[in-house]
């Protein structure tokens, strides 16, 4: 081996252990091999099951080049029979060096012979090597042909290329089953999300059409930065790894209870069927004393419409959007009236401090503790998946899921993190998924409202320090949430009103 063949080959090592697209691979391998044998033509195959498949074709003195990123080969796939050289060195895991396929009588070369024919090519020399990787494992063949000498006359391929031909083809099958490794485990974390998203689409829908649209905004949104040139294009794996955080940033739902998730409401229906017992037992009282002559007709029609000023202030603030200062006055008031509990025989307030304290929750409808509850499925996320072993292109996956809720200016959940710990990926991600929750419909515990209001929110946000003001003003310039075929709306949805408070809706 001559010190131009060596440094070629080292050349190739380092290239082969560096090169992380598959098709640029194939290619490399397969132009590495025909330089350093200076030959003409090469096909690189890889085996499945029971048939050679063409990945690569080049004939360099035709400009051929076919495979990867020129194209699919069109060839059908060679069968492992042994007649053909190429399926028997497969079979016998040989390496076969043919001087003349025309004067060869041992394989069928009636291929190749058609090829020519067609081509005007003449096929001559042939070096046939079974790739085989550190398993023992052949997972595909190099098949180069006509070797050139100085002048570019087709001789025999060399006899001392033999083991370095073989060398490189073993070395390129390893890089090519670690590679296929690779894609299997993000094929498993692929499924893993996959079956994540199903097991949360039967609990609620909803919440896997969020994590759905907000994969879909995502997409979009990296999609129009690609030509921005700026600090928010992201690598093939590092979009590869920020859209796997934003399947599973939500997971830690699973295991919320449904009550809280689905609450619509500040009372649930069997608390407000409780206090509307208590109101029409006060009704049918004032009834029994306005009969036995204890109260007046006006006394009683008073007391009547007291009662029903009260069962209408709680529908109306059970599920109102904001409970204003005079709403939570007369909730206060009306907390405090008189009612005789037969179960104790005693006098005691019309509300319990439970029910007081959940019609007067002011956004949203989770009482405290519920709410802790519901943000307890940030800390459950993070939990679940530090608990799997991400490969190291996947690594911040965990800490980005569990840091959405996360705001600049410390006042987020679970960590209270300022804006010097927190990463561009989860400002982005925080980002997406309060625009997605503000804009769905299909919440069971509130009404959507429009993109630009939710924008309003968003830029309201930044002006309280809790959003990024570039990533706002970013992602209302990529109008992600529009159909790219028309440029309406995919939400067109338009409330008057809004919710402020967003926790609730994440």
């Amino acid at each position: 081996m001559n010190n131009l063949t060596m440094e070629r080959l080292l050349q190739v090592s380092i290239a082969l252990s560096s090169e992380k697209d598959h098709d640029r691979l194939l290619e490399t391998i397969l132009t590495a091999a025909m330089d350093i044998t200076h030959c003409d033509g090469g096909t690189l195959y890889q085996l499945e099951k029971d048939r050679l498949y063409f990945r690569n074709k080049i004939t360099r003195s035709q400009n051929v080049w076919e495979g990867g990123s020129h194209g699919h080969v069109t060839l059908p796939p060679v069968t492992l029979s042994p007649e053909n050289a190429c399926a028997c060195a497969v079979l016998c895991n040989t390496l076969i060096n043919i001087k003349d396929v025309y004067r060869c009588d041992g394989y069928d070369f009636s291929g190749p012979c058609r090829y020519d024919k067609m081509t005007g090519y003449h096929t001559q020399s042939m070096l046939i090597v079974p790739m085989e990787n550190d398993q023992g494992q052949i997972i595909g063949v190099l098949q180069l042909i006509n070797a050139l000498d100085d002048s570019g006359r087709t001789i025999p391929f060399a006899k001392e290329f033999e083991p370095v031909i073989l060398a490189l083809g073993a070395q390129a099958a390893i890089c090519l089953t670690n590679m296929n490794y690779a894609m299997e485990i993000r094929q498993l974390l692929d499924s893993f999300v996959g079956v994540m998203s199903a097991a949360i689409d039967e609990r609620t829908s909803y919440n896997a059409n969020h994590t759905r649209n907000m994969v879909k905004f995502a997409v979009r949104f990296l999609d129009w930065q690609e030509g921005q040139g700026n600090p928010w294009h992201m690598t093939r794996l590092g979009r590869e790894q920020f859209l796997m955080c934003v399947w599973l940033h939500d997971i830690g739902k699973l295991n919320v209870p449904l009550s809280i998730m689905d609450k619509s409401s500040r009372l649930t229906e069997e608390e407000l069927r409780e206090i509307f017992h208590r109101l029409t037992e006060i009704e049918l009282n004032c009834e029994i004393e306005y009969l036995r002559g204890k109260l007046t007709e006006e006394a009683y029609a008073h007391r009547l419409k007291s009662v029903q000023q009260d069962r209408q202030l709680i529908l109306d603030v059970n599920r109102a959007r904001y409970v204003t200062d005079d709403r939570v006055a007369q909730i206060e008031k009306m907390a405090q009236k008189p009612y005789f509990d037969r179960k104790t025989g005693r006098a005691r307030p019309l509300l319990t401090e439970e029910e007081k304290g959940a019609l007067m929750i002011r956004y949203g409808t989770l009482t405290a503790v519920e709410r802790a509850i519901m943000q307890n499925h940030v800390v459950t996320t993070s939990k679940m998946l530090s608990r799997m072993h991400f490969p190291r292109i996947y690594e911040k996956v965990p800490i980005w899921a569990g840091e959405h809720h996360e705001f600049l200016n410390g006042q987020g959940y679970p960590k209270g993190l300022t804006e010097e710990q927190i990463a561009p990926e989860v400002r982005l991600l925080t980002v997406l998924d309060i625009f997605e929750a503000l804009t769905a419909h299909d919440r069971p515990y509130k009404d959507a409202v429009s993109a630009e209001q939710a924008l309003d929110i968003l830029d309201e946000m930044v002006s309280e320090g809790k959003l990024d003001a570039d990533v706002v003003a970013q992602f209302r310039r990529s109008r992600v949430w529009e159909d790219p075929e028309d440029g309406e709306s995919i939400d067109l949805y338009n409330q008057p009103e809004y919710t402020k408070e967003v926790e609730d809706l994440c």
